[in-house]
């Protein structure tokens, strides 16, 4: 890859990697939106993301568990339903055009009501641990089929149905997140037979952005900040699903 070409994705990967990572995400959506943009092939973009997917969740569930917003309680029924899920959506190859369609205009939905006037944080109620399984088999399908990480579905659905605190949100999505790329990315390799194309710098990138986006989010930003970054965050990936 020419360095005229390799500067400008990785300075993206960066700027997505801090952003993702403040709401307690790891930016699969974003990267995908890059590397398809600077025109990499499409067989290696969604196990390159899951990649660096899994770099960044990493790290986001180190600072956000470090900081004390992580419940167990709450993560554990989604993860043991999502996990295999994920693993089966990233092991299907199915035409999802339609499908990605109508889940970026839900993203994009969810993304205006955290912009305009997000309300502060109200006393949270755990969902039915029938519903957290049920909801985590489901996300997982789709974060295999769409090749992220599932938190992007997961962290406006918690914080909407006021089932956690912004920041707890964002904590459990991180490590659902991990969970989810490394089964997305074991079951596209199932697959395909091959590990992913990668990139050194792009991985560089993407661990810097995600060490200060997450330190950042974790420790220092308002849930009122985090819910306008997840705002932005969500747009992106709505538009991701829409156009790419």
């Amino acid at each position: 890859m020419p360095v005229e070409t390799l500067i400008p994705i990785c300075a993206a990967i960066l700027i997505v990697a801090f952003l993702y990572s403040s709401v307690g995400h790891a930016g699969a959506s974003g990267y995908i939106a890059v590397m398809t943009l600077f025109g990499l092939a499409p067989t290696v973009v969604k196990p390159a993301a899951l990649v660096l997917n899994i770099l960044v969740a990493c790290l986001a569930t180190w600072q956000f568990r470090q900081a004390g917003h992580f419940s167990w309680k709450l993560f554990w029924p989604f993860a043991i339903s999502s996990v295999p899920f994920a693993f089966l959506g990233g092991y299907l190859n199915l035409p999802t055009q339609v499908f990605k369609i109508l889940i970026g205009l839900v993203l994009l939905y969810s993304a205006a009501r955290f912009l305009i006037r997000p309300k502060p944080d109200e006393e949270p109620h755990s969902p039915t641990k029938l519903v957290s399984i049920s909801v985590g088999a489901g996300l997982g399908l789709l974060s295999g089929l769409t090749g992220v990480g599932g938190g992007i579905f997961l962290t406006p659905l918690v914080i909407l149905m006021r089932w956690a605190r912004t920041k707890t949100a964002s904590a459990v999505s991180a490590l659902f997140i991990l969970a989810n790329s490394i089964s997305g990315l074991l079951g596209n390799m199932t697959t395909t037979q091959q590990l992913p194309f990668f990139a050194l710098p792009l991985a560089i990138a993407a661990i810097l952005g995600g060490s200060v986006g997450s330190y950042f989010g974790s420790r220092h930003f308002s849930s009122l900040s985090i819910k306008r970054l997840l705002g932005i965050v969500l747009t992106i990936a709505g538009f991701k699903l829409l156009f790419t």
